[in-house]
């Protein structure tokens, strides 16, 4: 499980570096102006699903999921929602990392 970094968008604008998405997940700081950006450069869909640690009257919240298409990508917020109490930050894994990269953007 990879340690993801929030990369900054300056007003000027990012080149963000992607990694490679790890095949046992993720992690990724979460906050209000955080998003994961997605890219799928596989011949098929792939989902990525964020783990919910919270309840709401004793009931789990659902995980959320994302299905990315083919050769398509994502963003995803990375809200507060997600943050694991253990940990701080957001478990993410995905039906399969082949061909798909990932980068935690930090919006001004």
């Amino acid at each position: 499980m990879a340690l993801l970094s929030a990369q900054p968008v300056a007003l000027g604008g990012l080149q963000p570096t992607y990694a490679n998405a790890a095949g046992g997940g993720d992690q990724a700081p979460t906050g209000e102006k955080l998003v994961l950006h997605v890219r799928n450069d596989d011949a098929s869909s792939k989902t990525v699903t964020l783990s919910t640690p919270g309840t709401v009257g004793g009931l789990a919240i659902a995980d959320a999921a994302q299905t990315i298409p083919a050769g398509g990508d994502a963003f995803v917020p990375l809200k507060p929602t997600y943050r694991d109490p253990a940990t701080g930050r957001a478990a993410i894994t995905y039906s399969a990392a082949t061909s798909v990269t990932v980068a935690v953007l930090q919006l001004p």
